[in-house]
């Protein structure tokens, strides 16, 4: 068979209900890449985050990192590394905010959060990473790929509504989940980086698998030649793909069991 180039968000779509990678999907994936096919792991994730999933597979995986902000090959060579402009930063950072809203910045190497928030450890314990708690008063030697709201959503909504009135000419506005609000530079999302490694590969979209669950997954779903969604996925999501095909729920296995029939594995 030709080679795939097999694209998968991973909260809500690749990790099961504990936010960890299960057998059927690990022994998936290592075989369908000792076949040739290539895998990305594509999240909102920070890149060390996902890193350290990749090594539990133990695949030479691409990872597409805070949405796209950054592109690493198997080999984790840079293949593109797009930073929101240190002046945008700053105006996030001091845009007033509901007491209870945490504000995080992914740089390069680092999660920066302006206040502890241990609600939030139970999502990276299979991996380590975490947050460091900073006041972000110097930001001139950061490189901030992502900024992201974390809060009730009828905190972030008026949020969301400042932000793409003042700055939706410049920056990416999406969700990666109800209670998360991510911004990145204008014209980084999912699609953009699953482009590049498309380009980099010479694969057609038509080669490409994509799986995804919420709102920052809809341009790589509506990129991808073979595109699917998760039953548990938001469902303005799934009415916004119609031609993708939807599948289980992320704690069923869903999309090891949809590779395993694309691929014919026994």
């Amino acid at each position: 068979m030709s080679q795939y180039l097999i694209a998968s968000d991973l909260d809500n779509t690749l990790l099961n209900a504990e936010h960890r990678v299960d057998a059927l999907t690990r022994d998936t994936l290592r075989t369908l890449s000792a076949r040739g096919h290539v895998i990305a792991l594509a999240s909102g994730r920070h890149y060390h985050d996902i890193a350290a999933i990749r090594r539990q597979l133990d695949i030479p995986a691409w990872i597409i990192s805070s949405n796209g902000a950054h592109v690493h090959d198997a080999e984790d060579g840079v293949v593109s590394d797009t930073l929101v402009p240190t002046a945008l930063v700053r105006a996030l950072v001091d845009l007033p905010r509901p007491a209870s809203v945490r504000l995080n910045l992914y740089t390069r190497d680092r999660w920066l959060i302006d206040a502890e928030a241990p609600e939030l450890l139970p999502l990276h314990a299979m991996t380590g990473f975490t947050y460091q708690v900073d006041e972000m008063d110097d930001l001139d030697n950061e490189h901030v790929g992502k900024v992201l709201y974390i809060g009730e959503p009828a905190l972030l909504k008026p949020l969301e509504l400042i932000l793409r009135e003042r700055h939706g000419e410049a920056l990416h506005i999406t969700y990666s989940a109800a209670n998360s609000l991510e911004i990145m530079q204008r014209g980084v999302n999912k699609a953009t980086a699953l482009s590049r490694a498309l380009k980099a590969l010479d694969l057609p979209t038509g080669r490409a698998l994509a799986f995804g669950d919420n709102f920052n997954d809809v341009e790589m779903l509506t990129l991808a030649g073979h595109a699917y969604v998760v039953s548990n996925a938001h469902p303005a999501v799934i009415d916004q793909l119609p031609h993708a095909t939807t599948i289980g729920a992320h704690h069923e296995s869903a999309v090891a069991h949809a590779l395993r029939e694309f691929f014919a594995l026994e």
